[in-house]
Order: C-alpha cells, then structure tokens, then sequence
C-alpha cells in the first residue's frame, strides 16, 4: 500500500500540470484568434518552480522583450558585483592650498554612481550630497578656488546611449543615457503651463528651446527630443492648458552638476570665479583633458548598495539603471566601461548558466531597444537560475504587483507587452513563467495577457 501512495500522488501531479496546460493552450488560442493578436507574435513558457515543463506556445522564440529584459542585467549584476557593491564619487584638486586660496582646480569624479543626486534614497538625496562636498572644503578651511572646476566623467567610454534607442524615447526621462558622473538620474523637470515653459529644477547649460506645444485634452502627450552634449532642445505634442510638470533626459549631466555645485559655492561663501567643464567638453573642443589628480583627495561618497539599487531598477523600470549597470559590468570584467563590453559579458554570463545564446540576443540592458530578441523560454531559465541563490529575496522584492494581482516584472513598448515572474496558485502550485507578444494592435494589451495568466491562479 505504502508503494502505491507515491505512484496516487504521481497520477494526481501530473493529471493537475495536464489540465493546467490544457486551459494555458486554450488561453493562448483564443488570444491568438482575436483580431487583435492577427498578425502578431507569442512567446509563453511554463515551469514549475523546480524547472519541469508545464507549458509552452513559440516558446524559443526570440521576441522584443521590452521591460523584462530587466532581469537579466539585475541577476547578473547580483551574481557579479555582489549586493553589497557601492559606486563611490570623489572630489580632489590640484596645486596648493594656503591661507583659505585653493590655488589650483576642482575635481570630482565617479566610478559612474546612477544613484548621484537621486530623489529616492534617504540619507542620499541631492542636500546630502551637497552637505558632504561644502562640509569638505570648509574642513580644509578653503574659502576661494582660485582655478576651474572640472567634472571628470571619464570612468565610462563617451558613448552614452546604446545603440538601436528609437529618437523619439532618448529625449524623454526613461531614455537619459550614461556618464562617467551621472546627477540626479540624468533627468530634468520642467514646469509647463498653457504650453509654456515655466522653470526647470536644474540648470541645462547652453541649451537653447524650440517648443511646438499645442494645449488641449486633459493628459500629457508631449514628446522631448533632446540628445547628449546637444545645444538644443524640442518639445512638441500637446499638453493640457493647467500647470504640469513633463520630464526629459538631460543632454549634459557633468555640465548640470558643474552648475548646481557653483550655486552651492555662493551660499557657502566660497568665492568662485572659474569656468566649469568636464572631460568630455575637453574632448569635444579638442582641449587638453585634465584628468583628476591621483592624490589630494577631499571627500568620498559612496552609493546605496547594489541590493537598494536593484529594488528601485526593477519596482519603477529605471532604463537608466539597467543602461548604468551594463557600463559596471563591462568595466569590471572587461575593463572597458562600454555597453558592447557589458552587453558581451551579459551574454556570455547567461550562456555560461546553460542557456542557448541564440534565444538572449541582447541589445542593451533595459529593455528600451526594439532590438533586442529574447525568447519567453530563456527568460524562465533566468528566473529559475535566479531563484537558487543566495541574493534572490533581494531581486524578487523588486517585482511589482500587476493589475491581475500577480506579482511580476512587466515590459511595455508599442504594441508590446511582456510578463515574467513566479507565482504560487491557490492549490499551492508555484510556477515560473514569462509571456511576450509583438504587434498586437488594439484593445487592453495587458489585460490580453492576463486571460492568459490567471490560468495560473
């Protein structure tokens, strides 16, 4: 009798994954059947959480991904830099310091901390970051920098949007690129109001507006084309008459942060009357660049740890943390700080874990690029890997709550959608999961997805 309870079990284990599957077949052709889905493109596959096969619809089939690209760059990350890693920024100067004068110039550098100045950790918000540096200077008693101040943002390479990024997202907030020394998630605020510009929250140096805005309807549809180290700016779309704020990506964080620190200097006291640049301005004017000095350190600031920045990349899908993160692992393990150096590493760390190179065609670490080709079935092969390791409560807090009330990561570009997570059904089935579909034109694309899903409720 004892011989036979595990044979009962068995049976019933493998009838209740047949009628899973079953319903998940039945979901996904009534999905593909609607007109909607006419001529698009699925990938879905089912686990359970222990890796054994429930379902399966093109399940190899690479797709663009959108947003759960995501969780290939933060395991990745976790694996390779540890939760505890902490980007860190420092201030130096060169010459000499006598009787208050820095005579000399101004440094400050990062190993290219996308949390610099952000808005959501305590404790490291721009006024912390600002205390710390004015709290520098007047420890070593300076009261006037006689030379420049320089922002040296040559940590990372000068390219600072991936290749394959539509035009018409790199100028909005979720398209800001990457420095060497990022400032406030490289994004700027700007108050609108009858379709005018009112104020911005921080200075865009030499950046001159073009605004096309046209006032009507009750939400924002405008666009901001901006681009790095560009001049110039354009917003266009249409925006209600009442005040509202859009956001954009700044086109020269080092130079936006060179502004605001001068500002600091004046309420300080400190007398200032240099100019402000960055590497990267040297470079593009062919000047001499002039790299922070070695020695003469006065202050360094460190990040919130990986763990805290990966929470935030995958609950609110911060494209430029993703973007960031690729930069970090290409400089630590290629020591090049590119996104081709990141994105080979990232391809061969996901190969090394067993999955086939030709369903993770990556082409940036976010998700934002339509070039990217992943497969729903490698997706689940991640989350699976993921699930085993030491850092993985840490990478799955960052999974938002879904409209359905399923706990997953999300993708979404136009007329994409994609879901990937784990979920435990009410009979205590946990499985693991990810859905992408291309080109579905019409109707809730995300409540589409969910007809699907809720089969695993």
């Amino acid at each position: 009798m004892k011989k036979l309870i595990p044979l009962v079990l068995f049976i019933s284990q493998f009838c209740f994954s047949q009628n899973v599957s079953q319903s998940l077949e039945s979901a996904t052709k009534k999905l593909l059947n609607s007109s909607a889905a006419y001529s698009a493109n699925l990938s879905i596959y089912v686990a359970d959480e222990n890796g054994n096969f429930i379902y399966e619809n093109n399940g190899n089939k690479g797709l663009s991904t959108a947003s759960t690209q995501k969780i290939f760059t933060a395991a990745a990350a976790l694996e390779t830099l540890g939760k505890d890693f902490q980007y860190v920024t420092t201030a130096h100067y060169s010459g000499t310091i006598s009787a208050g004068n820095l005579n000399g110039d101004f440094y400050i550098t990062s190993t290219g901390d996308p949390t610099l100045g952000s808005w959501r950790y305590d404790g490291y918000k721009p006024e912390n970051f600002k205390q710390k540096l004015i709290q520098s200077l007047k420890d070593k008693g300076i009261t006037k920098i006689a030379g420049d101040l320089i922002i040296d943002d040559s940590y990372f390479d000068f390219q600072t949007i991936p290749g394959g990024w539509p035009w018409n997202d790199i100028g909005n907030y979720y398209g800001a690129g990457v420095w060497g020394v990022n400032w406030r998630e490289n994004q700027f605020d700007m108050q609108m109001i009858g379709g005018e510009i009112k104020k911005l929250n921080i200075d865009l140096p030499k950046v001159n507006w073009v605004n096309d805005i046209k006032t009507g309807g009750s939400s924002d549809q405008s666009l901001i084309y901006t681009a790095p180290h560009s001049n110039v700016a354009y917003i266009n779309g249409t925006l209600p008459s009442k005040s509202i704020t859009v956001s954009g990506s700044t086109p020269n964080p080092p130079l936006s942060l060179g502004q605001e620190v001068t500002t600091w200097f004046n309420e300080a006291g400190i007398e200032f009357n240099g100019k402000v640049t960055s590497t990267s301005e040297q470079r593009i004017a062919g000047e001499k660049i002039t790299f922070t000095p070695k020695n003469n350190i006065l202050f360094e600031y460190k990040s919130p740890t990986l763990d805290k920045i990966i929470f935030w990349f995958m609950r609110k899908s911060v494209n430029f943390y993703g973007e960031t993160l690729i930069k970090t692992l290409g400089k630590e393990k290629k020591n090049v700080g590119s996104f081709d150096a990141g994105i080979s590493y990232l391809k061969d760390f996901w190969k090394a874990k067993g999955i086939n190179s030709v369903m993770i065609n990556f082409a940036d670490g976010s998700g934002l690029s339509p070039q990217n080709y992943v497969s729903a079935r490698a997706e689940v092969q991640s989350l699976l890997w993921s699930k085993k390791q030491p850092w993985f409560s840490e990478f799955f807090d960052g999974f938002p709550t879904q409209g359905n009330g399923m706990k997953m990561k999300s993708g979404t570009m136009k007329d994409t959608k994609s879901f990937a997570g784990y979920h435990t059904s009410k009979e205590g089935k946990k499985y693991v999961f990810a859905i992408i579909i291309n080109n579905y034109q019409g109707g809730n694309i995300s409540d589409a997805l969910y007809q699907v899903l809720n089969v695993l409720k």
